[in-house]
């Protein structure tokens, strides 16, 4: 009877050893997030649900609690997505204000936080593009003129963001960052399709990529949402095809 209390109480210290503690401090700056809760989230089951929470007080907040591998997560505040960070055993610091929002305290949160301020300055220039067709038609320039210099660098820089996101997935196939980036890319979606971008990563993709079960489970509805719009089970969505995709929001779709 002592050797099997012996063998239970071992069990369960090593078991206890897989599990790691995190400790994330933050503060915020914007005066009207005092007094609200935030939710961290990850994906688990086939949805996003709460793994922990914390009140904001006097700009501060902080979540500590254990988890049992490093994960991709997003910060919450109501049913708003604030930023996302890969939650690990290093203790983390978050910063929230109104110019920006970035975390500390990991190599993995540096290398997400280098990309998300790349993306971020092609997006800027993205959505500056209305602004100078305006300042184009002030400054009295042939409307014909204007639709191919506008149309150039906006083809222009929808390249390069496919190619900022494409290397940064396929550059980190086997650590967090490349399923949960993955994750950010396909949420944009109405629901999942096999687009270009997909089939090149998923043609590059590792075992350990493939394996993840938010990717496994988005190629596996978006081969059969394919089929259900008429293409074949391994066709590709034409990238001209995105922007008018019907409403599938009955299905049985991760969406």
């Amino acid at each position: 009877m002592k050797n099997f209390l012996w063998i239970l109480v071992s069990l369960m210290v090593l078991s206890s050893c897989h599990q790691t503690e995190y400790m994330v401090e933050g503060n915020s700056t914007i005066q009207t997030m005092d007094g609200k809760k935030l939710y961290l989230k990850a994906y688990k089951d086939n949805d996003l649900v709460d793994i922990d929470s914390s009140d904001v007080v006097h700009g501060k907040f902080n979540f500590i609690g254990a988890l049992d591998s490093v994960m991709m997560v997003s910060l919450f505040i109501d049913d708003e997505c604030l930023m996302p960070f890969v939650l690990g055993p290093e203790e983390l610091s978050i910063h929230i204000s109104t110019a920006r929002q970035y975390v500390t305290g990991s190599a993995l949160n540096d290398t997400l936080y280098s990309f998300i301020r790349r993306k971020t300055r092609l997006d800027n220039q993205i959505a500056e593009l209305p602004h100078k067709e305006s300042q184009m038609i002030m400054d009295g320039v042939d409307e014909d003129v204007i639709m191919v210099r506008l149309n150039d660098e906006a083809n222009r820089l929808a390249l390069q963001n496919d190619r900022l996101i494409t290397n940064f997935i396929t550059s980190n196939f086997d650590n967090v960052l490349g399923a949960g980036v993955f994750m950010i890319l396909t949420s944009s979606y109405p629901y999942p399709v096999m687009t270009p971008q997909i089939e090149e990563i998923m043609a590059k993709a590792t075992p350990y990529f493939k394996n993840d079960v938010y990717v496994k489970n988005y190629i596996k509805a978006a081969k059969e949402n394919m089929e259900q719009m008429g293409y074949g089970y391994d066709d590709v969505l034409p990238e001209d095809s995105l922007a008018v995709l019907p409403d599938f929001s009955g299905t049985d779709s991760l969406k």
